[in-house]
């Protein structure tokens, strides 16, 4: 028999999204008004595996009265990282060398030592593939995806995604008038990683004039061609947006930093070099701005809001109907799950069929193919 729940903890994992504060705040009421007590851990699973940074405790109580207002805030009262894989954790040798070892078997003793019967992970892939790798381990587990990027598979959407988007187009908007002003060339650089939904959408909605996503490799002379006809029918300025992950057709992506044990490589640049280009082939006056971070703070959108509460709540929910090793799903006609399985280790690219695309398309933006 399934030993009966007490006491559950929450951890959030990975880059920081607008919503992470209202699912925490969700779950701890939902397990509250169950009778469970809830713990939360700080900075992805650091305060379990790192204790002696945390003289206050890397593992606390979550009251009521600990999540009361925080709906609204951006961040996490957690903390986050997206270093220390407790999977693959990185270990200075004695010669110099550097070995990744596995330490998942630490957080499954602490949890049992302090008596704690299941964990709600909020995060995303890298965080999800960590919670399936504890619940194949033992662990009653459900996971709550997370990312501004909209990159995870078998959710209609994930928190953050509207509010990284809304910004985004706020700021487009507002380059629209100093580019027409100044007739410039305005390239910006948002986030996303290996897939061009912020891109796509903020792109769209903010009237872009091309967009570049990583899906589809890009040539600049077909960039070039565009804005060079604008010029041509007496439109003096152009709107570019890059995703951070854009790729060139020679198959060149351009980073900031290399993958290295224990971290994945860091994108970033490639907005520099396509606006270089750009004032190049175009004899424009071009100027690049990335938003970069800009996308993660902040409130979150109602949507988001809303969205990470029904999160937290089916989180909860899952656990008291017995169910472990799933994934909260958002579909469009509610809320569902899928096991961390099916999720753990994909990405959920922009499909070359996907309306938002083909309205791109059809509204006359440039992808650079």
């Amino acid at each position: 028999m399934t030993k009966p729940i007490k006491r559950i903890a929450v951890c959030t994992g990975g880059g920081d999204a607008p919503g992470l504060n209202a699912v925490i705040q969700s779950v701890v009421i939902a397990a509250d008004n169950l009778g469970w007590q809830c713990y939360g851990i700080r900075d992805g699973f650091n305060g379990i595996m790192f204790p002696e940074r945390y003289p206050e405790g890397g593992v606390y109580r979550l009251t009521r009265d600990k999540v009361r207002g925080i709906g609204h805030l951006g961040g996490t009262i957690l903390g986050t990282t997206n270093k220390g894989n407790p999977l693959h954790f990185p270990v200075n040798m004695p010669d110099g060398t550097t070995r990744e070892i596995d330490r998942s078997d630490e957080l499954l003793t602490y949890f049992a030592t302090h008596e704690i019967d299941a964990l709600v992970s909020i995060g995303g892939d890298g965080s999800l593939t960590i919670a399936d790798a504890l619940h194949r381990k033992g662990l009653r587990v459900v996971g709550v995806p997370k990312t501004i990027d909209n990159d995870l598979d078998k959710t209609y959407t994930t928190f953050g995604f509207d509010t990284a988007v809304g910004f985004a187009t706020e700021c487009i908007d507002r380059l629209h008038s100093t580019a027409e002003s100044h007739q410039r060339v305005m390239v910006v650089e948002v986030m996303g990683r290996y897939a061009g939904w912020i891109a796509l959408h903020a792109g769209i909605a903010g009237n872009a004039h091309a967009i570049l996503i990583p899906e589809i490799p890009f040539d600049l002379d077909q960039v070039t061609a565009k804005l060079l006809k604008r010029e041509a029918e007496g439109h003096l300025y152009s709107i570019v947006v890059v995703a951070e992950g854009a790729l060139a057709k020679d198959g060149k992506r351009e980073l900031l930093a290399p993958a290295e044990t224990g971290r994945a490589e860091r994108l970033g640049g490639v907005g520099e070099s396509v606006a270089e280009a750009l004032g190049r082939s175009t004899g424009k006056d071009t100027r690049v701005v990335v938003l970069g971070h800009l996308l993660r703070g902040g409130s979150p959108t109602a949507f988001d809001r809303l969205a990470a509460l029904r999160f937290g709540a089916a989180a909860v929910r899952a656990l008291d109907a017995g169910q472990t090793g799933v994934m909260v799903s958002l579909g469009v006609n509610g809320v569902d799950y899928v096991t961390l399985e099916e999720v753990a280790g994909h990405i959920r690219n922009v499909p070359m069929d996907c309306d938002s695309l083909q309205t791109g398309r059809d509204l006359g933006i440039a992808f650079g193919d």
